[in-house]
This record gives C-alpha cells, structure tokens and sequence, in this order.
C-alpha cells in the first residue's frame, strides 16, 4: 500500500503529470524538457527526481547528460495517463513542441556528420544490399519474442523493424549523434512505447545477466577491437535458449576499408565466429549469405540452456 499511496501522490501534480505525459512518448532530458514545459531546470529535476524515487519514470544516464523515460513495470503510470483528455490543450501543445524539438536535434546530428565527412549509414556507403541484409536478420530472428537488444544499433533501424514482434527492443549505441537520429526515427514513426535507445558500451553492458531473448549485433564487429569479448558481454545478457544474432562482412581483400573506414576486421570466417560463439556458451546454427559488392554473411547461435552451462 506504501509504494501505492507514494506513486499516487507524485503522479498528483500538473507538471509532473505533463511530465510522464511526455516522457511515456519518448526518452528527454532536462534540458528538452525545460524547453517544453518553458520552466527552469531545478524546478523540473525536483519533479522528476520524485516521479524516478517513485517509479514512474526512470533516469537513463548518457555522458554528462541524463535521458528520463517510462519503464516496462510502470503500469500505474500508464493507467493514470489512459485517463488524460487526449485534446486537453496543455498536453498537445507539450506534444507539438517535443515534435518539433525532437526533429532540430535529429536535423543537428545528421548535419554533424556531414560535417565532419562521415556517413552514418554504411550499408549505403559499402553499395550493400540493405533490404535482402534486413529481410535475412527478420527470417533469422524469432516471430515472436519478448525483449530484444541491438548492439551499436546506429540510427535505429533494427528496433523499427522488430517493434511489431517483440515486447521491448532497446538498442545501445556510444555514439550520441546516432542515438539522436536513433530517437527521432522511433519517435516519428510511433514507435517510442515498444522501442528505445540508451548510450553503452558493447564491452560494458548495463544490464544483468540473461535479461532479453535476443541480442543482435549487426555490422559491428568488424570495428571492435575484441571481437570475442564483444561476443562474451552479448551473451552474457542473453537469457538461456535465447538467439545471439550476428551480421558481418565475409573475409575480403578491400583492404580501403581498413583505412578510410576505420575498420579493424577485413570481414570474419565461419571458424572465427563459431569459436568466439563457443567460447561464450553459444552454439552457432547454419550460416547465410547475403550477396552484394561485398558478401555479408549471417551467424544465428542459441545459448545453451542452464543445464548445458553447468556441465
């Protein structure tokens, strides 16, 4: 009844209800949410530090800045905001200005990269096959599962295409520019409540051990300079049973890319990845390959079960 009644008096409030109307939406920080709301930072962070202690929202921490976001379990939140007049006119035009602040900052982050000569989507970049490599993850992927992770998830695309059929898809990526691209994609497509984003480390998860379902890692190897304990961490919150999905470039001679797209890896073989899956109690099914200017091929794995990594 304690954590009721404490849930109950932090939701009671205009702002902060304005504040988990937003949030509920997508993931913003402070200072996006002073901009919305037209209120001053102490005030707002009082707020959300009584809606975070309270459980209504929780405090995703990205460098020097801090995202707030609706967690899975809030479904005392949820019911609260089911009761808002949708066209009460506070709360749409707190909407409209998140919209519209949403979009500067992906327009920010694209504009960074094209400064600084860099192309953020490499499929495009290699000439790769992007829809046949994407239709290749879904078929290897399963119909239906509960919380999946994308590894250095980019802009996002993954968590789009698996929304419809997981619980939860949350993609990790370091790159902040990414993640803001990544923010405005989910958020544009109404995809905010199923799918999110946070800064991490791919050596350094943030979450327990066995936490989702599936783990995808998707052209990301070959910029890691471990490849095996990149591996290691991705099943290590990879539940038993669960898919470890990888998709990489084949060996290659384009040693080009070694140079001007700060690769580490000239592509991996099939002995390779079987032997770091092994190594982090998975076993790798049958291989695919994705034809195209370069081959990209497709490692489906499954951590063993608990009995198995016992023995």
């Amino acid at each position: 009844m304690d954590a009721l009644l404490t849930q109950l008096r932090a939701a009671a409030e205009p702002t902060r209800l304005r504040l988990l109307a937003l949030c509920a939406r997508h993931p913003l920080c402070v200072t996006d949410l002073c901009a919305v709301l037209g209120q001053s930072q102490p005030r707002l962070s009082r707020h959300l530090k009584l809606l975070t202690d309270a459980g209504l929202l929780e405090r995703i921490p990205e460098g020097a800045n801090a995202y707030f976001q609706m967690p899975a379990g809030a479904d005392l939140a949820r019911l609260i905001l089911a009761r808002l007049p949708e066209d009460d006119p506070r709360l749409a035009a707190d909407r409209r200005a998140a919209a519209r602040l949403a979009a500067e900052r992906a327009r920010e982050a694209s504009d960074a990269f094209r400064r600084h000569g860099m192309d953020w989507d490499e499929m495009r970049a290699l000439g790769l096959p992007a829809g046949a490599i994407e239709q290749a993850l879904l078929d290897a992927l399963p119909a239906r599962m509960g919380a999946l992770l994308d590894i250095g998830t980019g802009t996002g695309r993954l968590l789009e295409l698996v929304a419809p059929r997981a619980e939860r898809a949350l993609g990790v990526d370091m790159s902040r520019d990414m993640l803001a691209l990544a923010r405005a994609r989910l958020a544009e497509r109404g995809l905010a409540e199923r799918a999110a984003v946070r800064q991490a480390d791919m050596y350094r998860l943030p979450f327990a051990d066995a936490a989702f379902d599936a783990v995808a890692l998707q052209m990301v190897l070959h910029y890691a300079e471990d490849p095996a304990a990149a591996l290691a961490e991705a099943a290590r919150v990879l539940k038993p049973g669960g898919t470890l999905l990888v998709a990489d470039l084949a060996p290659h001679d384009q040693g080009v890319l070694l140079e001007k797209q700060a690769h580490r890896w000239p592509g991996f073989d099939d002995a390779q990845i079987a032997g770091w899956l092994g190594a982090a109690g998975c076993t790798a099914a049958q291989a695919t390959t994705v034809p195209g200017p370069l081959a990209v091929r497709i490692w489906p794995a499954r951590r063993a079960p608990v009995h198995a990594l016992a023995n």
